[in-house]
């Protein structure tokens, strides 16, 4: 995992560098970006009593100040250009489990894992850039 201050985002291949994000032939690209609530990691943090950064969910994207969608189709923008449509939750794994006992089952409840998305709209994804839940 790496973590950066910007990425380019595109419509057959997700975020720039992160291969799970290309839709392969046939594919529906359910899940080429995922996004996580920082306040959901941080309840599940302190569910579990540990402190592990929030790029050990591996999650694309980490976001806060939005209350991400539940209902797969919801568009999401971020910052001027890019936009996403929720596809579904992104479920957690036993490498959860592995990471810290009990954090697998504090991330189900309500979406607490993340979400995965489809780009629609690519563009550049900065930190700091606003998200907004379109109509």
């Amino acid at each position: 995992m790496e973590t950066i201050d910007h990425v380019e985002v595109t419509l057959d291949g997700g975020l720039h560098g992160d291969f799970r994000g290309t839709i392969k032939p046939g594919g529906k690209g359910r899940r080429q970006v995922t996004l996580l609530e920082r306040a959901d990691w941080e309840a599940a943090m302190a569910e579990v009593g540990h402190s592990l950064p929030w790029f050990e969910r591996r999650s694309n994207l980490l976001v806060e100040g939005v209350d991400l969608p539940q209902i797969a189709g919801t568009k999401l923008r971020i910052g001027d250009d890019v936009v996403l449509t929720i596809t579904r939750e992104t479920d957690p794994c036993e490498r959860m489990e592995a990471l810290a006992p009990g954090l697998k089952a504090a991330l189900l409840p309500d979406w607490r894992g993340g979400a995965c998305s489809r780009v629609l709209v690519g563009g550049i994804i900065r930190v700091g850039d606003s998200i907004r839940v379109e109509p």
